[in-house]
């Protein structure tokens, strides 16, 4: 990895290949929202790991009515008496929505566990009927695709140092992040753990070696798209209409108005 991450991925590359497979992303977004299917995105992985800038360039050109991203924030006291998977269920898609979810049900063995916000009974107890679940939405027709995102504890520590001096992406940080440092092995075993139980044939796990940002990216959409047997779906036929004549209409005078100061112009 990283003799990879040595060579590069040069920037003209990748950013050619990111457009040619946001190309298709659309083409797949357009067969699911015809085709009536639902599709679910689970990506998981340690804090660091590139998730976010992933499902970042995988929706970027997406239609938000068709794909939306589910980040649900920690859960609310009345949450916390429900169903686990319950908050989870009120996000799925319905027929021709896709829904990516920066992460899931899947904190129950990750940083619940290993920050003792479950117990150890209600960690088990996930173990035990997370494949259950996930087998109930590939029988009802939900296509599921689950990557996990793979970062070196070296790897990770530098890009905590980078948001930590950079004022644009400070707010990435928290302190729960930085613990992630001193229970690095704790993860890694609750990782282990949770692939182990729910690693399953019907919803199996996809391992996205992420030291390298735009391999990662490239690799995880690509394996995406060859997961789905999505066809191109023909636009309907448009043409732009001529602009009808005037009828009169006198546009209000500008200072009526009030108009946002033109700050470009002091540039």
């Amino acid at each position: 990895m990283a003799d990879k991450k040595a060579a590069g991925l040069p920037r003209k590359t990748y950013e050619k290949e990111l457009l040619r497979q946001q190309t298709e992303l659309v083409k797949l977004q357009e067969w699911v929202r015809a085709s009536g299917t639902r599709l679910v995105v689970v990506f998981e992985g340690r804090d660091a790991a590139g998730k976010g800038g992933t499902i970042k360039r995988v929706a970027e050109h997406l239609n938000p009515r068709v794909a939306r991203i589910a980040a649900l924030p920690k859960p609310t006291e009345r949450e916390r008496t429900q169903w686990y998977f319950q908050r989870y269920v009120e996000h799925l898609p319905a027929a021709g929505e896709i829904v990516l979810f920066d992460r899931s049900w899947y904190n129950r063995a990750g940083v619940e566990h290993v920050m003792g916000f479950c117990t150890k009974e209600e960690h088990q107890l996930f173990l035990r009927q997370c494949p259950i679940f996930e087998r109930m939405l590939v029988e009802a027709g939900v296509l599921l695709r689950k990557y996990w995102f793979s970062v070196s504890d070296t790897e990770q520590q530098e890009r905590f140092r980078r948001r930590l001096e950079d004022p644009l992406r400070r707010w990435k940080l928290s302190p729960m992040d930085l613990e992630s440092i001193t229970h690095w092995e704790a993860y890694s075993r609750a990782k282990d753990e949770m692939l182990v139980h729910t690693d399953i044939s019907e919803a199996p796990w996809y391992v996205v070696e992420s030291d390298d940002k735009r391999r990662a990216r490239l690799n995880m959409i690509a394996h995406l798209l060859s997961s789905v047997p999505y066809r191109e779906v023909p636009p309907p036929v448009l043409e732009l209409p001529e602009r009808p004549a005037s009828t009169g209409y006198q546009r209000p005078p500008r200072d009526l108005q009030t108009y946002v100061p033109d700050h470009a112009a002091s540039l």
